[in-house]
């Protein structure tokens, strides 16, 4: 299957099962999205930030074994110095002013993250990084010139969220 086909549909169930770095109790309490309006083909990964915590996101990505949720923590922005600056995201190469792109970080699954182990990555500050990719939503900032194709776009991205899903997260089997 090419990447650029997007990820297969899932229901609110399957995405509480998915989530590796919290408790059960607490992935029954994860507020998921209206799920009829995704348009899943068009997804690498589902991403969503909890509309009564900010400063909390969820990520759930297919892998091998399955699909596989990691809770986030979104950075504070104390960028004031730097207001103007210009990030690209680690996923889709996107490039955004100020506060386009956010480090999010997600403790480690099992007995590293229960240590205190986390792993962080700077991305899309709307989690909108499939988009971006395959070109159906652009960000105001120019983008720099690329001679890469959507499925090559699509393929980094995929190859990048699976690296980082993977270091929050031991492979596992479905």
């Amino acid at each position: 299957m090419s990447s650029v086909e997007g990820m297969d549909a899932l229901d609110a169930d399957r995405i509480r099962a998915s989530f590796v770095n919290c408790s059960k109790g607490e992935a029954a309490a994860i507020v998921i999205p209206g799920l009829t309006t995704v348009d899943w083909e068009k997804l690498d990964f589902l991403a969503w930030r909890n509309p009564r915590m900010p400063q909390r996101a969820y990520l759930v990505a297919p892998m091998e074994g399955g699909p596989v949720g990691v809770v986030l923590r979104v950075a504070a922005n104390r960028n004031h110095a730097g207001a103007m600056r210009t990030s690209m995201c680690e996923f889709c190469h996107t490039v955004h002013s100020a506060g386009g792109v956010t480090l999010f970080t997600a403790a480690k699954a099992g007995g590293s993250g229960r240590h205190g182990n986390s792993v962080g990555a700077y991305f899309c500050a709307d989690l909108e990084c499939s988009r971006y990719a395959r070109g159906t939503k652009r960000p105001i900032r120019v983008q720099p010139q690329t001679t890469m194709t959507v499925d090559e776009r699509v393929d980094r991205l995929n190859s990048r969220l699976r690296g980082v899903v993977s270091s929050i997260a031991p492979q596992r089997t479905a």
